[in-house]
């Protein structure tokens, strides 16, 4: 009987052994790589008379301030349309704006969660056209402070009548 306890205890300790030995490992948080790194893109702004900016620029999701507008987070968390803040098309025109010294004005909507971009270098919709946002030659689906940009995108403004 010594020995049937003896080899059942040896049977028992391998198979937990064994058990453990397959079981996954605990998970540890690990440090997510930040999705807002700086990005360059090319941006160009094309009013109803022509081109009104073209030119590289570095840009990252940032808050946003407009005169009508007033200061909003624009960094692709907006409306839950990214987990984690992201370089964004209306963040990019901020930035070309501050960096090369025209302005730009917006709406804020917050049933939106987001921007409607009304003028850029004094030239407004006024009613019959708006500004539309593309990314590669399509525009957007979501609002300007919702789309992720990633490097080397070429983003546009485009005066379209209605």
């Amino acid at each position: 009987m010594h020995l049937t306890s003896a080899r059942r205890t040896l049977v028992v300790t391998a198979a937990l052994g064994l058990a453990l030995a397959s079981a996954p490992a605990v998970a540890q948080p690990q440090a997510t790589a930040s999705t807002n790194a700086p990005v360059e893109v090319s941006l160009t702004v094309k009013g109803p008379d022509g081109r009104l900016f073209k030119g590289k620029i570095k840009t990252k999701g940032h808050d946003v301030t407009t005169a009508t507008g007033g200061t909003h987070r624009c960094d692709g968390t907006n409306g839950g349309a990214n987990p984690s803040a992201v370089p964004t098309p209306t963040a990019a025109l901020d930035d070309a704006a501050r960096k090369r010294h025209f302005t730009w004005d917006g709406t804020w909507y917050a049933s939106f969660d987001d921007f409607s971009v009304d003028t850029i270098k004094n030239v407004s919709g006024g009613g019959v056209a708006y500004w539309n946002i593309a990314v590669n030659g399509t525009s957007i689906p979501v609002g300007g402070c919702q789309f992720k940009l990633s490097a080397g995108d070429k983003v546009a403004f485009t005066w379209t009548a209605f």
